[in-house]
């Protein structure tokens, strides 16, 4: 009689994916990493030192309340990193570092720990903490450098290193973003510039071209759902397309999409797998919300962009879409 090899009797799933939390995370870092390094080409020291504090300034409030808290550390899942980066992305190049780490606290407190951490923040904590500095900081946080400045690399902005609670110097060249200069003098940028980068904004408002290179990096390994921009970038487009048909002077829909934070927040901000849907249908809605209302408020509202706005407040929406759109299972007879 033949021996018997051991067997082992488990529940599904069998088949088990080898990405985990981690390796995602770190991924998305990597991704992100040409977009700082085109920045600070763009901007220099000046937009380093901000993605740094701003970085560092998550990293370490983590840490800091996980060891305060008695919690495990959870720094090691690069979802602090992302965060940080991300914050570092939507603020001016010579935003005061003060100020930039006082939004990384508020990022990693008010947007992800107070919720219990990665997994159950509502919102994406980076643009909590962008909003919590728009509100505190209006003035410093709508003055723009210009790009290219010959002294980007030997010295910093005036108002890198204002001391806290101090009115910043802020260097005399300074100009509009592209969305300012449409609404409020009609002058357009050139599609090319925005394309590929060059103009002033925020250190992540660079290369549209680079943005959709490092999403589609993410996208191909299966690590971002692709139709959440996709889906952002289409519906703005096409709505800013009828909006153009009708009155030339509303911006053509290649403005829309390639200028601002449109890029940026629907290839790394949308797509937080968090705070974004799960349901096929409701991801669509989800998308088509985000892209329509952004153009809504940059034609007809007070301020030149809202990207950071929607997405949160689309982010307040995911669970009743998830709630409401739930796919029909085959062979299951709806409830009445």
């Amino acid at each position: 009689m033949g021996k018997f090899l051991p067997t082992t009797l488990t529940t599904s799933p069998h088949v088990q994916n080898k990405l985990d939390v981690r390796m995602i995370m770190r991924h998305v870092v990597y991704a992100m990493l040409p977009i700082v390094a085109y920045a600070v080409y763009l901007f220099g020291l000046g937009a380093l030192a901000v993605v740094v504090t701003a970085t560092m300034g998550c990293f370490v409030t983590e840490s800091i309340y996980n060891r305060l808290t008695g919690r495990e550390q959870s720094t090691s899942d690069y979802s602090s990193l992302i965060t940080g980066i991300l914050l570092g992305l939507t603020l001016p190049p010579s935003f005061p570092l003060w100020m930039t780490l006082v939004g990384s606290v508020v990022s990693i407190l008010l947007g992800k720990m107070i919720f219990g951490g990665l997994g159950y923040n509502p919102f994406n904590p980076a643009l909590v903490g962008r909003a919590f500095l728009q509100t505190a900081f209006p003035a410093s946080i709508t003055t723009w450098s210009a790009t290219f400045a010959l002294d980007r690399f030997s010295s910093f902005p005036s108002s890198t290193f204002a001391f806290p609670f101090s009115k910043p110097v802020v260097d005399g060249m300074s100009g509009a973003t592209p969305l300012a200069a449409f609404k409020f003098e009609c002058v357009a940028t050139g599609v090319s510039d925005l394309f590929l980068g060059g103009v002033a904004g925020s250190i992540g408002e660079t290369s549209s071209l680079l943005i959709l290179c490092c999403g589609a990096y993410l996208a191909i390994r299966k690590m971002l759902d692709w139709r959440i921009p996709v889906g952002i970038i289409a519906s703005a487009a096409i709505l800013t397309g009828i909006l153009h048909a009708v009155d030339p002077t509303y911006p053509t829909p290649l403005f829309t999409v390639f200028s601002g934070g449109l890029m940026l927040g629907a290839v790394f901000m949308a797509t937080d797998m968090v705070t974004s849907p799960i349901n096929p249908l409701a991801v669509w809605v989800y998308s088509a919300f985000i892209g329509m209302v952004v153009v809504v408020i940059r034609i007809w509202g007070g301020l030149p962009e809202g990207v950071m706005y929607v997405i949160l407040l689309a982010n307040a929406l995911v669970p009743l879409m998830n709630r409401l759109m739930i796919p029909r299972v085959y062979g299951v007879r709806a409830s009445k």
